[in-house]
C-alpha cells in the first residue's frame, strides 16, 4: 500500500528523549530585540533617504556658488541615482555571501566619507564625484534595510514594522527637501550643512548597530560574481547617461541615441550571459522564472517612476509656479507625506493580523494612479486644498505599493536567495526613478519652451523683449523676483502647466503598475523569517534526534497517525482531538505532535488569551475545526472548536512558549509554537486541504497498460511523498496528498522513465494519464583472441557527438546500454587498440553488438 507524508514534515524521535542544546543565537528575536535592532537600520535608512533628498531645494544655491551651469545642476542629481542604482544588486548578492551586518557598516562609513568630503567641495566636479561616493553607500543602505528585516521578521508579522520603514522613508523623503531648503535659508549654516547633518545621524546608527543587531555570519566558499557586477553597472550607466543627456546635448533620434540605447543592450545581453554562466550571479535568472517576482520588478520600475517624481518635482512646482521659499515648499508637501506614514502603517498591521496582502497592493495601484492623474489638472494658481488631497492619493497608494511588492517578492524565495531578490525589486524601483526623472524633466524643460512660446503672444512689445533679455531661458532657474507681474504670472504658469503635464504621464505609468499588479498572484505570507527558515532547513537535514535541534528554534510537527502505530514511550506528546472536533467518521485517529522538551514556562498572574481564525484554501473558514493548546512537555492546557466563521479562542496560563495544534477533517494537521507575553495574542491558523491522486500508465506507441511500473511522488524539494506500483491494467492511486505541485516519476523495465510536474487539486482526487516511450538496449561482448576481454571500456556516442554512456565489462566481458533512443550511433571499445564501428537502433527492443579487440598482426 502507498504510503504519504505531509511536504515538508520530517519527525525525529529517539527512545528516552533527552535535553534541549542549541545556540542561542538561533532563537527567535523577541519584539524588543528587533525594535533595538530596527533602530540603527531606520536611522541608516533615514541618512540614505535624506542624503537624495535633502539637496533638491538647496541645489540653485549649491551650483551658483560652485561656479556650475545647467549640466552640472543635472549631473548631481543623477550621479548619486545612478551609483544608487548601479551597486543596489551587488550590495544585495554580497549579503547573501556575507555578513549582512558587516555589510551595512561598511554602507555607512561609505556613506559619511562621501558626504565629509561633498561639504569641502570646491568645484561642481569634485561634488559630483562625492555624489557618486554617496549613491554607492546608499544604495547599500537602501538595499539592506529591506534584506535584515525579511531576515529577522517573518512575512507575516513584517507589515507590523515595515509601518516603521515606511514612515521613515515618508519623513527623509519629504522631510529632507524641507530641511535642505532650512539650511539654505539660514545665513549662518550655508548649504555645506546639506551634507553634514547626516553624519551625526550615521555614526549613530553604527554605534546603535553595533550593539543591538546580532545576526549569524554566513560560513561558506564564496565567489563574488565581479563580471556581472561590472556589466550591470555599465549597462545602466549608459542608459542614465543617455536620459541625461538626450534632447539637451544631442536630439532624441540621433546618432549618439542609437550609439548609447545600441551599447546598453548590448552590454545588458552579455550581463544576461555573464548571470546564466556564473557561480554566484549577481541576479540569478532563475528567480525570473517566478511569475511573482517577475511582476513585482515590472511594477516596481513604474512605481519608482511615481515616487521619485513626487520628490524631485514637487519643489520645482512650489518653488517656480507658486513663487514659495525653500522652507514653505517643503512644508507643503506634508500631505503627500502624511498619506505615505498612514497607508504604510496601518495597512502593515492589517497585513499582520490577517495576512492578506494582494488587496492592499491593488489599490495602492489605484491611489497612486488616481492621485497622480489629479495632478495632471492642477495649474500654476490650482487652490491648495485640492491640490492637498490630489498629493495624499499619491502618498497613500505609493506608501501601500511600495513595501508590498518587496514583500510579496521576499516570501517566495529561499533564505539563500533574499539579497538578490530584495535587491532586484529595489534596483528596479531605483532604475525607474532614475530614468523617469531625466526622462520627465526632458519632458518639463520641453513643455515650459511651448507654453512660454504661446504666452508671449499676448503680452506687449515691451514685455516680449524684457522676456527675451532675460535669463528666463529654461536652460537656468529663473529668478521670478527680477521679474515684472505679467512676466512673472507667464513663466509661473509655464511652470505650473508643464509640471501638470509631467504627472499626467507619470500617471499612466502608476496605471501600468496597477495592471501588473493584478496579475500578482497572492500566497499565504510565511510565518518564519528567513534565519529561522534557514536554521530550520539545516535542522530537518541533520536532525537524528531531539536533541539535536536547539529548543528555541526547533518547529513544532505534526502528522495524522493510525492509533494503533503510537509507541508508549511517545504518548506524552500525543493529543487526541476527535472528542474536540466531535466528528465519529475520525474515530481511532490521533494528532502526533513532535515537540522538544525544555524549561516550562513561567506562569504569568493571569490567563492570556490566544485567539484567531483557523482557514483553508483561498483563506475560507474552516468551522469546527479543533485546536488545542499544549505546554512544550506535552501537556493538554486547552481545547476549543472554530466557530461557523474559524474563530477559536484559547487561555495560556501565563506567559511562556506553547505548541498550537489544529486540525479537521480533510485537512493537514497543524502545529506552530507561539510565544504569549503579557498581551492577547493573535495568530491566524492555515488548513492544507488534503487530497488524492490517480492515474493510468500506458506504452507511447501501442496504447497498451504498463503493468508493475514504479510511480514515484515527490515534493518542490525533492522529498519523497509516496511510491507505489501500477497494477494490471497500468492504475496507480494515492490519497493524502497535500495540495500544490509534485513531481510525478515513472519508471518500467524496457521504457524510457519520464517524470512530470501535477498540480495537485485542492479538492477530490486529481487524474493523470502518463505515456511511456519504449526504451532500446544495446548489449554485445568484447572479445579478444585469446576470449571475452574483462576490464574493457566501451563508450557510446550519439550522432551529435555527445558521450550517452561508459560500460566497464566484467568478467565474461558483456556491456549494456539501456534507456536509449532509435538513432545513429558509434560504439568505442578500448583495452587493446581502440575499434569505433557505427550501428543504427531502431528504437524499441534489444540490439545485439559484439566488438573484436586485439593487436596488429595477431
Amino acid at each position: 500500500m502507498a504510503t504519504t507524508t505531509p511536504a515538508g514534515v520530517r519527525a525525529h524521535a529517539k527512545h528516552g528523549g533527552g535535553s534541549a542544546a542549541g545556540s542561542a543565537e538561533q532563537a527567535p528575536m523577541s519584539h524588543r530585540q528587533i525594535m533595538e535592532a530596527l533602530t540603527g537600520l531606520l536611522l541608516g535608512m533615514f541618512v540614505a533617504i535624506l542624503s537624495s533628498t535633502i539637496v533638491t531645494n538647496a541645489l540653485p544655491h549649491i551650483i551658483g556658488d560652485l561656479g556650475g551651469g545647467q549640466s552640472a545642476y543635472t549631473w548631481v542629481v543623477t550621479a548619486s541615482l545612478l551609483a544608487m542604482t548601479a551597486t543596489t544588486p551587488l550590495w544585495g548578492k554580497l549579503s547573501d555571501l556575507y555578513s549582512k551586518k558587516a555589510l551595512v557598516q561598511i554602507a555607512l562609513v561609505i556613506y559619511v566619507a562621501g558626504s565629509m568630503v561633498a561639504g569641502l567641495s570646491q568645484n561642481p566636479e569634485m561634488l559630483i564625484a562625492c555624489r557618486v561616493v554617496q549613491g554607492v553607500g546608499v544604495g547599500g543602505l537602501s538595499a539592506l534595510a529591506q534584506i535584515v528585516m525579511a531576515a529577522m521578521i517573518s512575512p507575516r508579522e513584517r507589515g507590523r514594522y515595515s509601518g516603521y520603514l515606511g514612515a521613515t522613508f515618508a519623513v527623509a523623503t519629504v522631510g529632507g527637501p524641507l530641511l535642505g531648503g532650512v539650511i539654505t535659508d539660514t545665513s549662518w549654516l550655508g548649504w555645506r550643512w546639506c551634507f553634514y547633518v547626516g553624519v551625526p545621524f550615521a555614526v549613530i546608527a553604527l554605534i546603535v548597530l553595533q550593539k543591538t543587531l546580532h545576526l549569524p555570519v554566513v560560513k561558506r566558499d564564496v565567489k563574488v560574481d565581479w563580471a556581472g557586477a561590472f556589466f550591470v553597472a555599465a549597462a545602466v550607466s549608459l542608459l542614465l547617461l543617455w536620459v541625461t543627456f538626450a534632447g539637451d546635448k544631442y536630439d532624441w533620434i540621433s546618432w549618439q541615441t542609437y550609439a548609447m540605447v545600441g551599447g546598453s543592450i548590448v552590454l545588458g545581453l552579455i550581463f544576461v550571459l555573464v548571470e546564466s554562466k556564473a557561480k554566484e550571479p549577481i541576479i540569478p535568472l532563475r528567480l525570473f522564472r517566478n511569475r511573482t517576482i517577475t511582476l513585482a520588478s515590472l511594477a516596481s520600475l513604474f512605481v519608482g517612476v511615481a515616487m521619485f517624481t513626487g520628490t524631485v518635482f514637487f519643489s520645482q512646482y512650489f518653488q517656480l509656479a507658486r513663487d514659495k521659499s525653500p522652507t514653505m515648499s517643503g512644508v507643503m508637501t506634508i500631505p503627500m507625506i502624511g498619506g505615505l506614514f498612514v497607508s504604510s502603517t496601518v495597512s502593515g498591521q492589517f497585513i499582520t493580523r490577517t495576512g492578506r496582502w494582494k488587496a492592499w497592493l491593488v489599490s495602492g495601484g489605484v491611489l497612486v494612479t488616481a492621485g497622480l492623474g489629479l495632478l495632471g489638472t492642477i495649474r500654476y494658481d490650482t487652490a491648495y486644498w485640492k491640490m492637498s488631497i490630489f498629493m495624499a492619493l499619491m502618498g497613500l497608494g505609493i506608501g501601500m505599493m511600495m513595501q508590498n511588492l518587496v514583500l510579496c517578492t521576499q516570501n517566495q524565495v529561499a533564505p539563500s536567495d533574499l539579497g538578490s531578490a530584495s535587491s532586484t525589486v529595489t534596483f528596479f524601483r531605483s532604475l525607474g526613478g532614475a530614468v523617469g526623472v531625466s526622462a520627465l524633466g526632458a519632458v518639463m524643460a520641453n513643455r515650459i519652451t511651448h507654453y512660454v512660446t504661446d504666452g508671449i503672444a499676448s503680452l506687449s512689445p515691451k514685455y516680449q523683449a524684457a522676456l527675451a533679455g532675460s535669463s528666463s531661458s529654461t536652460d537656468s532657474i529663473p529668478d521670478l523676483s527680477k521679474y515684472p507681474k505679467p512676466l512673472r504670472t507667464l513663466v509661473e504658469s509655464a511652470y505650473g502647466h508643464a509640471i501638470a503635464d509631467v504627472f499626467m504621464i507619470a500617471g499612466g505609468l502608476a496605471a501600468l503598475a496597477f495592471l501588473i499588479s493584478l496579475f500578482i498572484k497572492e500566497v499565504p505570507l510565511r510565518t518564519k523569517g528567513a534565519l529561522a527558515q534557514a536554521a530550520e532547513g539545516e535542522n530537518t537535514e541533520t536532525a537524528e534526534s531531539p536533541e539535536t535541534v536547539p529548543a528555541a528554534v526547533a518547529a513544532p510537527v505534526a502528522a495524522p497517525v493510525e492509533e494503533r502505530q503510537v509507541p508508549s514511550w511517545a504518548a506524552p506528546v500525543v493529543s487526541s482531538t476527535t472528542e474536540a472536533a466531535a466528528q465519529p467518521e475520525t474515530a481511532g485517529l490521533f494528532t502526533a505532535v513532535a515537540t522538544i522538551a525544555g524549561p516550562e514556562q513561567s506562569a504569568g498572574s493571569g490567563a492570556t488569551p490566544v485567539h484567531g481564525f483557523v482557514r483553508g484554501a483561498e483563506s475560507a473558514p474552516v468551522a469546527q475545526a479543533a485546536v488545542t493548546l499544549i505546554s512544550l512537555s506535552g501537556r493538554q492546557l486547552g481545547r476549543a472548536v472554530a466557530g461557523f466563521d474559524g474563530s477559536y479562542r484559547l487561555d495560556a496560563p501565563g506567559a511562556g512558549s506553547y505548541v498550537l495544534i489544529a486540525s479537521a477533517d480533510g485537512y493537514q494537521p497543524q502545529a506552530a509554537t507561539v510565544v504569549v507575553g503579557e498581551e492577547p495574542v493573535p495568530y491566524d491558523i492555515l488548513l492544507s486541504g488534503t487530497s488524492g491522486l490517480s492515474g493510468v500508465v500506458r506504452g507511447a506507441g501501442s496504447a497498451l497498460p504498463v503493468k508493475d511500473a514504479m510511480v514515484i511522488v515527490t515534493d518542490v524539494r525533492g522529498d519523497l511523498l509516496a511510491t507505489a506500483a501500477t497494477g494490471d491494467q497500468g492504475d496507480f492511486r494515492f490519497g493524502e496528498l497535500v495540495p500544490g505541485v509534485v513531481t510525478v516519476a515513472v519508471n518500467a523495465a524496457g521504457y524510457r522513465p519520464r517524470a512530470l510536474p501535477v498540480e495537485i487539486g485542492t479538492a477530490g482526487v486529481t487524474r493523470i494519464e502518463v505515456d511511456l516511450d519504449a526504451g532500446a538496449q544495446l548489449q554485445g561482448v568484447v572479445r579478444a583472441p585469446h576470449g571475452p576481454l574483462a576490464d574493457a571500456r566501451v563508450t557510446l556516442v550519439d550522432a551529435a557527438g555527445n558521450v550517452v554512456g561508459t560500460s566497464t565489462t566484467g568478467l565474461d566481458g558483456a556491456y549494456a546500454f539501456a534507456d536509449l533512443d532509435g538513432g545513429d550511433y558509434t560504439v568505442i571499445a578500448t583495452g587493446y587498440p581502440p575499434v569505433a564501428t557505427a550501428l543504427t537502433v531502431t528504437g524499441a527492443g534489444v540490439e545485439g553488438h559484439d566488438i573484436e579487440l586485439s593487436h596488429p598482426g595477431e
